[in-house]
């Protein structure tokens, strides 16, 4: 039988285990034009939470009682699909199945001798990509600018820091322990770091790190860090906004600075984005991490936790900061 995990009821606040629900269905069988596909590697991300309420959005929210989606790395067991053979291993948008067919479309073959499979849903899948694009069509870094990024110890932010000090940024990272702090210095190259969960004045703290302002500011968790870090941004600072993952459980509105001020006193840019708005470019992204990622300049850390059924716990781990680095759950 084929395990399949539903959206069994839309969360209030941070999602629980009784969100999901867990199914058994018959194993699919290929019809022409179809593959058969076995899950290997599964993306847990902090975008699906939004995906889970029936809010609009730039992407429909999940169904109650079907599969939940996300970036997938699979086997092709069987095809019937001449742009597929067995033994091909792809990525796509795919549900929480062990195994599920599909028409082909949507899905990319990836290369398993050229970098680790679960690279592809990491550094060179939709985080690196994210990561990527995020900061040099919006962050626009300069050689000698400071550049902070909040979530740093995470799949998107560790990358950015990275890719900031190839372009000759100083890099400060926001992470939540000092165990995450000290990575960030010592695997990654970030110059230094602050801990949100020990600072009591983040204003200050970043004033400390930072004491020539703050140039570009890769945004991906919102809240009152950012507003420590938005009250040091320099004039025409460029801010991209990724996230805002401590509000995404949020069940009223927060209340916080008001931007406007600080956006037009200092002449700034804040946008924000999503990795599919260039997705005519991805080629490109992917060519230059790749090139990056051979070449040493490039490293990442992944959290892999292993079974099919650790899927919704691993995702709900998210929101407590137990990932370091991209969070993937291995079949």
């Amino acid at each position: 039988m084929n395990k399949v995990i539903l959206l069994n009821k839309r969360p209030e606040g941070k999602p629980t285990l009784e969100d999901f629900k867990f199914v058994e269905e018959e194993t699919p069988v290929v019809s022409e034009g179809q593959v058969l596909l076995k899950t290997r590697y599964v993306s847990v991300d902090p975008y699906l939470r939004g995906r889970m309420t029936d809010a609009k959005s730039y992407v429909p929210p999940f169904e109650l009682n079907k599969p939940v989606q996300s970036a997938v790395v699979a086997e092709v067991l069987d095809s019937g699909n001449s742009s597929f053979n067995k033994g091909d291993f792809v990525t796509g948008l795919l549900d929480w199945k062990e195994y599920q067919l599909s028409d082909g479309r949507g899905l990319n073959r990836v290369d398993a001798e050229a970098a680790d499979l679960s690279a592809y849903l990491g550094i060179l899948g939709m985080t690196g990509l994210t990561a990527y694009f995020g900061l040099t069509e919006i962050g626009r870094p300069k050689e000698g600018e400071t550049l902070v990024v909040s979530g740093a110890a995470g799949a998107v932010g560790s990358v950015v820091g990275q890719i900031g000090k190839i372009m000759g940024c100083k890099v400060i990272g926001i992470a939540g322990s000092d165990e995450k702090i000290e990575q960030l210095k010592s695997k990654f190259g970030f110059d230094a770091g602050i801990n949100y969960k020990t600072t009591q004045d983040m204003t200050k703290a970043i004033a400390d790190a930072a004491p020539d302002g703050v140039d570009v500011y890769f945004d991906n968790v919102g809240g009152e860090v950012s507003d420590g870090v938005l009250a040091n941004i320099n004039n025409f600072g460029r801010v991209p906004v990724c996230g805002a993952i401590s509000t995404y459980n949020d069940t009223v509105v927060s209340q916080g600075p008001r931007l406007q001020p600080i956006l037009v006193k200092n002449s700034v840019l804040m946008q924000g984005f999503i990795v599919s708005n260039y997705g005519a470019k991805f080629p490109e992204g992917i060519k230059q991490l790749t090139q990056w990622l051979q070449e040493g300049k490039l490293t990442y850390t992944e959290t892999i936790v292993n079974g099919f059924d650790q899927i919704p716990q691993a995702f709900i781990g998210l929101f407590d900061g137990k990932n370091n680095g991209k969070m993937v759950v291995k079949i």
